[in-house]
């Protein structure tokens, strides 16, 4: 059977879902794909191009959706819609942010910028603006996923940690989640209200 880019890429995305980026090598992907690691060259030069195929693939389906806004719609209403597909396009994989920020010139992340920017400068945002807000929004994102994919704190590293003694220490932050979730609030409405706050700022200056 011959051994085909898209094939090589899609192993490489069961990879990550399966052991996180850190367990994608090449030699882990040519084992999987039954093949010497000298034969994904001729597809992937190197493990940094083999991250940025993977992150394309990650976003394809979010950057064969997105559209620019339809008439009536706010650019900023428009820009929080295509920042939270963004996060669930990472959330859908181990890593996902982590690959995103690792890759270098992706397709699909320049899309997404295009796309915003061209559409903030059609609705009257000047060109510098839009860079900014581009930016911004996609920054905290991926920023924010980031820390949603963290690993959580280990057993090694909660060994003398006091609740009682943290939250007597740190009693408004404790005081504020708490009074956040009181309501059934979720992670995804504090992201939106994280993201409000973002792109309501943008607004501002735009």
């Amino acid at each position: 059977m011959t051994l085909d880019r898209q094939q090589v890429v899609a192993e490489a995305v069961a990879l990550l879902d399966a052991d996180g980026l850190d367990g994608v090598t090449t030699r882990k992907l040519a084992a999987r794909l039954g093949v010497q690691s000298p034969t994904l060259y001729w597809h992937v030069p190197n493990k940094a191009a083999l991250v940025t195929a993977i992150a394309d693939a990650i976003l394809a389906d979010l950057v064969g959706r997105m559209s620019p806004p339809t008439p009536g719609e706010t650019w900023q209403q428009w820009l929080a819609d295509l920042a939270r597909a963004l996060r669930r396009a990472l959330l859908a994989h181990p890593d996902g942010a982590r690959v995103i920020s690792a890759a270098q010139l992706s397709v699909s992340m320049n899309a997404i910028s295009e796309l915003v920017m061209s559409s903030l400068v059609a609705d009257g945002v000047p060109l510098r603006q839009a860079r900014v807000i581009t930016l911004a929004t996609e920054r905290f994102t991926i920023g924010y996923v980031l820390e949603e994919q963290a690993p959580r704190p280990d057993e090694k590293a909660l060994e003398g940690w006091d609740l009682a003694e943290f939250s007597a220490a740190h009693p408004t932050l404790i005081a504020g989640i708490t009074d956040y979730f009181a309501d059934g609030r979720t992670p995804d409405d504090l992201f939106d209200d994280c993201l409000g706050v973002v792109i309501a700022g943008a607004a501002a200056t735009a």
